[in-house]
């Protein structure tokens, strides 16, 4: 299955991965290959659950701070921060414009 510019575009917007080489544009492709054989799967009456823990009872615990004031501290783990913000993921990469991929598609 042939993936598409559009396609490209929209996943890479979400992802923030670039997929302008031979090598991205495959391992997505495999990566759609593989996710179709779901569509073989026979799920004729069964009943689709809200989680694969639905057979438990699940507790919530309390929300109790117990450490705080260390800002300053995690954010110098940051690679890039903007304010008091992590930027994620560090080094965002720059999207090519869709005329570009539409010529590398072309030529993969």
């Amino acid at each position: 299955q042939k993936v598409t510019v559009e396609v490209l575009d929209h996943l890479e917007h979400l992802a923030l991965v670039d997929f302008r080489d031979a090598e991205g544009v495959e391992r997505l492709q495999k990566a759609i290959q593989f996710a179709d054989q779901l569509h073989d799967v026979n799920t004729d009456g069964v009943e689709p659950m809200d989680s694969v823990l639905e057979d438990r009872c699940l507790y919530l615990r309390g929300d109790d701070v117990t450490e705080g004031n260390c800002t300053n501290e995690l954010l110098k783990n940051a690679r890039e921060k903007v304010e008091e913000y992590f930027v994620a993921p560090p080094g965002n990469i720059p999207l090519p414009k869709l005329e570009e991929r539409e010529t590398f598609l072309q030529s993969s």
